[in-house]
C-alpha cells in the first residue's frame, strides 16, 4: 500500500450474499473506511441487501442516497436499478444511464468514478460472480495506484468474474475471502 487507504468499493454478483457475509460481518465497529457496494440485483426485486446486513455488522449500513456525503465506516449499498457512483467532492450520485454489461447496477462504473475520486487511496475488490463487471473498472483502479483484490476464482461460487479480473489486473492480490476480510481489518 503505497497511500493511506480512504475507501472501499466491492463488487459482486451471483454468490454475492455469501462472499460479503464473510467479510462485512468480519468489519469491527470502529472501522474507519467507506464502502461502496455494487451487487448485480434484478432491476425488478427490492433489494433488502442493506437491512440484512445492518442486523450482521457492527459497522452502519444503508442503501445509497442521491447526493449524500460519504461517511467512514458506513457501508452503502447501490439501489436495484441505478449505477452507483462517487463524486469528486466525495458525494454519492446514482444514474439511470444504460445497464454496462447488462448490469445496473455496474461495478465497472463504481470502481471507475470511486478511482477518478480516490486514486491511489483506494481499495477496489471483486468478489463472485458470473459475468466481467468489474475487470475494467479494477484496470482503472490499478492504472491510478489503488489496490486491486480479487477473490481467488476456485473457492467463489461463480468464478467468471473473479477470473476476469486476473486477466486485467495481473498483479492484483487473489485471496481467500477470510484473507480479504483480515485485510480490511488492519488498513
Amino acid at each position: 500500500m503505497t497511500a493511506r487507504s480512504e475507501a472501499v468499493v466491492i463488487g459482486a454478483s451471483a454468490g454475492a450474499l455469501e462472499a460479503l457475509s464473510a467479510i462485512l460481518p468480519q468489519l469491527p465497529a470502529g472501522f474507519r473506511l467507506p464502502i461502496m457496494v455494487v451487487v448485480h440485483v434484478p432491476a425488478d426485486k427490492q433489494s433488502v441487501l442493506a437491512e440484512l446486513f445492518q442486523n450482521k455488522c457492527l459497522v452502519e449500513v444503508r442503501e445509497a442516497e442521491d447526493k449524500e456525503p460519504i461517511t467512514g465506516g458506513t457501508v452503502y449499498f447501490a439501489p436495484p436499478d441505478y449505477h452507483l457512483l462517487v463524486e469528486m467532492d466525495r458525494t454519492l450520485s446514482l444514474s439511470s444511464d444504460e445497464p454496462v454489461l447488462f448490469s445496473r447496477p455496474s461495478i465497472d462504473v463504481l470502481f471507475e468514478s470511486a478511482a477518478d475520486a480516490y486514486g491511489s487511496a483506494l481499495i477496489a475488490i471483486v468478489l463472485t460472480g458470473a459475468n466481467q463487471d468489474g475487470a475494467h473498472g479494477l484496470s482503472t483502479v490499478v492504472d491510478l495506484g489503488g489496490t486491486a483484490l480479487v477473490q481467488n476464482p476456485d473457492e467463489a461460487f461463480a468464478s467468471a468474474m473473479p477470473e476476469a479480473a486476473i486477466v486485467l489486473c495481473p498483479d492484483a492480490q487473489v485471496m481467500s475471502l477470510s484473507a480479504i476480510a483480515e485485510y480490511l481489518r488492519e488498513v
